[in-house]
């Protein structure tokens, strides 16, 4: 299931959610300007790796991806998202609440993997914990959706069922992993999306704006 936009147009300018992706584009042309050895050296000392752990890299290592699948599928999700998620919590609290989604779920891809020399890259569980915040700030909210199965449809579905369907198939997928990879396997981080969605759902009660209604009245 892909979503393509949500029902909830923003209130403000969503200029936080807007300069992450200017940033992570930016950080994407560097990417693709290097060599292939440059790039695999970049990412090492870039990625977090958790055998070789390096603090600062919880935090630049969410600017930087895999591929171009990887960038654009992230970037789109953030802009369907964020900007509403960023609505609810402020300017301020928004970029600090990305951060820490996305830091929490660096670490809990290190607690998966933590004898990995595989640099762990990508702005996913950033943010996947603002689809965290969005499941529980608008969950009557409807997404149009593109349903990739035999001949393409497009339905909308309540946020709640599709981010409800994406966090379960995250949660599987990480359990295979865990069984199947123990903790040397490389590939989609399926621990961080869990922990940042996770982070997420949390997060919402701790950087929502005192004045925002509650979900059940949104």
């Amino acid at each position: 299931m892909i979503p393509l936009r949500d029902v909830i147009p923003s209130r403000t300018v969503p200029f936080v959610t807007v300069s992450i992706i200017v940033l992570n584009a930016a950080a994407w042309i560097l990417e693709i300007s290097m060599t292939p050895r440059e790039l695999t050296q970049f990412l090492k000392v870039y990625g977090v790796v958790p055998a070789a752990f390096d603090p600062i890299t919880l935090l630049t290592s969410m600017f930087l991806h895999g591929g171009w699948s990887h960038v654009i599928g992230n970037m789109w999700y953030l802009w369907i998202f964020g900007d509403n998620v960023e609505d609810s919590f402020g300017h301020g609290r928004f970029i600090v609440f990305y951060l820490l989604c996305g830091m929490t779920a660096a670490l809990g891809q290190i607690i998966m993997a933590p004898t990995s020399l595989l640099p762990t890259i990508g702005a996913s569980g950033a943010i996947a914990g603002v689809m965290g915040a969005y499941f529980v700030l608008y969950p009557r909210s409807r997404v149009l959706t593109l349903i990739p199965i035999f001949l393409f449809d497009i339905v909308e579905l309540p946020a709640i069922f599709l981010l409800g369907f994406w966090f379960l198939m995250q949660l599987v997928n990480a359990g295979a992993v865990a069984v199947t990879a123990g903790t040397g396997g490389g590939g989609v981080a399926f621990a961080a999306h869990v922990a940042g969605f996770l982070v997420g759902v949390v997060g919402v009660f701790v950087f929502r704006k005192r004045e925002q209604p509650p979900a059940w009245e949104v």
